[in-house]
């Protein structure tokens, strides 16, 4: 199949009707944010009427001050590095001189239009969320989905989302917050995916009063095997539908030599 005609068909399928299903969060002061991280703020900076046109036209605009990993975002390589090096051995320190990261910064990150895969485990151990706390093992990931296949992208779900208006509860500070754990993270590794998501802060499993002290599944995946991590991602919508598997649609910022950017990623249906 040449080009122009592959072009032709991605076309005609658009036109025959696809949609799209949210799969982040939106972005507002006072959302849940992890400690360890700048929150979000918003506010107009000029508002109607500041500055009237002759015409009688007027405009409104807003300054945004933010973190990199807040908000549904996606860690960069440089993100985390284990016992001084970045992924692929890359020595930490001389790769962050000048107040950036010189290799696996965010702009390296690619856009990802591929497959993905809900993995939607509280649906697959019936319930409507994991407990506090709770880890997410390779055989609850083999059991709640589609197998990963490598490029794709795959989303676990414990239903942890519905907590987002609640930070205390959401962040798990006393409580902890369910999430993948070690075993999970080397099967996702083992498939060869490009991103592993979660809709949690950190995306791994967190105790009951251990915070982010250390955090695992971030070495295996980011300094281990060099798969992004997308973190605050809404799962609600996809698994009310009953998805599974999907296109997954996501353009990183190119913030060049950042850790992270926000994302506002979609699962594209027919």
């Amino acid at each position: 199949m040449t080009s122009a005609t592959s072009t032709r068909a991605l076309l005609d399928a658009i036109a025959g009707g696809v949609r799209t299903v949210e799969l982040g969060q939106p972005l507002f002061t006072g959302m849940p944010c992890s400690p360890n991280h700048p929150g979000f703020r918003m506010t107009l900076i000029r508002r109607h009427g500041d500055m009237v046109r002759p015409d009688g036209g007027s405009a409104s605009n807003e300054m945004i001050v933010t973190g990199g990993h807040v908000g549904t975002h996606v860690d960069a390589l440089s993100h985390v590095s284990h016992e001084g090096c970045l992924h692929g051995g890359v020595a930490a320190h001389d790769a962050q001189v000048g107040g950036v990261h010189r290799e696996h910064g965010a702009e390296t990150i690619p856009p990802m239009i591929t497959r993905g895969v809900l993995l939607d485990v509280a649906a697959a151990r019936g319930v409507d969320s994991l407990a506090p706390g709770e880890a997410v093992t390779a055989e609850d990931l083999a059991a709640a989905g589609p197998e990963p296949r490598r490029g794709d992208v795959a989303l676990v779900r414990t239903g942890w989302a519905r907590h987002f208006g609640d930070a205390p509860t959401y962040l798990g500070q006393a409580d902890g917050v369910p999430g993948v754990d070690e075993s999970g993270a080397r099967w996702l590794a083992e498939r060869g995916v490009v991103a592993a998501g979660g809709d949690t802060t950190a995306f791994e499993c967190i105790p009951p009063g251990a915070g982010h002290r250390v955090l695992p599944v971030h070495r295996i995946l980011l300094v281990e095997h060099g798969i992004h991590i997308i973190e605050h991602l809404a799962l609600e919508d996809a698994s009310a539908e009953g998805l599974t598997e999907f296109l997954f649609v996501m353009a990183p910022l190119r913030i060049v030599g950042g850790t992270g950017s926000p994302v506002r990623p979609v699962a594209v249906v027919a």
